[in-house]
């Protein structure tokens, strides 16, 4: 029997295909072993969203080669996608973002041969590949992929380009899915995609149709968006918002500038009044709902002015997080054209400002909290206290060890950043 070891990069999308992969290499004999072991087959599953993801993908490859030079490199993801011509010496098989449901052949036939196998597409993919997880080993959190592909467009995204077209999973096998994870223990369940929201372009539903039948699953407690556009959040979907608890009071909405300027030059579908108004919206269903965000500092145009702009915005929206990102050029995108490129030095130095920001408006939601009580979903314990998440994203330590993936309710007597105190 062969051994396995897989290294994941990025997304949630692609945590999930790597543990499609483990599950469907454990299930054809493979032995599942940690990533720093010894392995007969190396698997990274890369990301190119960033130029950091990019060194990373090609360093986490180089260190599975040097680790065992007789072993099967394989490497796939949006990396490959968007670098067909990368051939790094010792790499045996190149993935993009389609076919990496037929690993188990594709190991097969190299074992065969000892050829190198390339699998690349030159046209934008445009079918649904279907993957079923049943586990989630070690997590109280299962996620379920229910959408692939963006075409937003945005002009500093490479994801477009090498994801795909939007493209959903069957509605029946969604419902089946996560029936099986509740059947397994699973009391969350978060739906992700690259483009979550936008489920159903392709079929004759909508992401609104789904969410209501996925609230209905006897034994579901909790049902988590990954991220959604603001565009995306209709009346449809706000009315699951407002009908049914099992949607948890969290959602993720990038925001990614606040300024019109930048927004329009990023190509983003709203201005920052309709984002705002949707913002609004949203908290007078659910007036305590954590709203997260993404923000890209330092895009080329971004003056000092306009940087000031976005920390006052995230300030009056008062999201609950801010994911901060410094401009990272992708090369075929827009931007990457535009003028007003800004020193990293800058980029960096925002960056650092905006994390301050976003630590301050994460400790303000969380004194919200402080001696009321809630519900937290317990994912770990460590020297006699209890981890976990509430519904609405807070992180809770507790005193006592509680149950793995039980839901406990706690009063929050302490703020102790990042934690909330029980």
């Amino acid at each position: 029997m062969k051994s396995v070891g897989i290294y994941t990069l990025g997304c949630k999308v692609n945590t999930y295909e790597s543990e499609y992969i483990m599950s469907l290499l454990k299930d054809n004999g493979y032995i599942i072993k940690d990533f720093d072991d010894i392995c007969d087959v190396y698997i990274i599953n890369t990301c190119t969203v960033t130029n950091n993801s990019d060194s990373k993908s090609r360093k986490i490859i180089r260190q599975a080669i040097k680790k065992n030079p007789n072993a099967c490199i394989v490497a796939m993801g949006c990396f490959i996608a968007a670098n067909p011509e990368y051939n790094e010496t010792g790499i045996d098989i190149l993935i993009g973002n389609k076919d990496k449901s037929k690993i188990l052949e594709l190991l097969n036939e190299y074992f065969k041969t000892k050829e190198i196998i390339k699998v690349q597409y030159k046209d934008r993919i445009k079918d649904f590949e279907d993957m079923y997880i049943k586990d989630f080993p070690g997590r109280t959190r299962a996620f379920v992929k229910i959408q692939d592909g963006c075409d937003n467009f945005c002009t500093y995204c490479i994801i477009p380009y090498v994801r795909g077209k939007c493209r959903s999973k069957d509605e029946r096998k969604v419902i089946e899915e996560i029936e099986g994870l509740v059947k397994n223990g699973y009391k969350e369940v978060v739906l992700t995609g690259i483009h979550t929201g936008s489920y159903g372009v392709d079929l004759e539903s909508s992401f609104a149709d789904l969410l209501n039948k996925l609230v209905c699953i006897k034994g579901l407690e909790r049902l988590r968006i990954s991220s959604i556009e603001c565009t995306e959040l209709n009346e449809d979907v706000l009315d699951v918002l407002r009908n049914s608890k099992v949607l948890v009071d969290h959602l993720h909405i990038p925001i990614q500038a606040g300024s019109n300027e930048i927004l329009k030059r990023m190509n983003r579908k709203y201005n920052l009044n309709e984002f705002i108004r949707k913002i609004e919206e949203i908290r007078s269903i659910r007036p305590e709902i954590a709203i997260s965000t993404d923000v890209i500092v330092g895009f080329p145009g971004e003056t000092e002015e306009l940087f000031s702009k976005t920390i006052e915005t995230c300030k009056n929206i008062k999201f609950s997080k801010l994911h901060v990102f410094p401009y990272s050029e992708r090369k075929g995108t827009a931007s990457s054209k535009m003028d007003g490129k800004l020193d990293n030095k800058i980029k960096k130095d925002r960056a650092r400002k905006l994390i301050e920001v976003s630590e301050e408006l994460e400790e303000n939601y969380m004194r919200n909290y402080l001696n009321k009580d809630v519900e937290v979903l317990i994912e770990e314990t460590i020297d006699g206290y209890s981890y976990g998440h509430t519904g609405n994203y807070l992180h809770v330590k507790i005193k006592g060890e509680y149950p793995h993936n039980e839901i406990v309710k706690v009063r929050i007597k302490d703020i102790k950043y990042p934690y909330c105190i029980a």
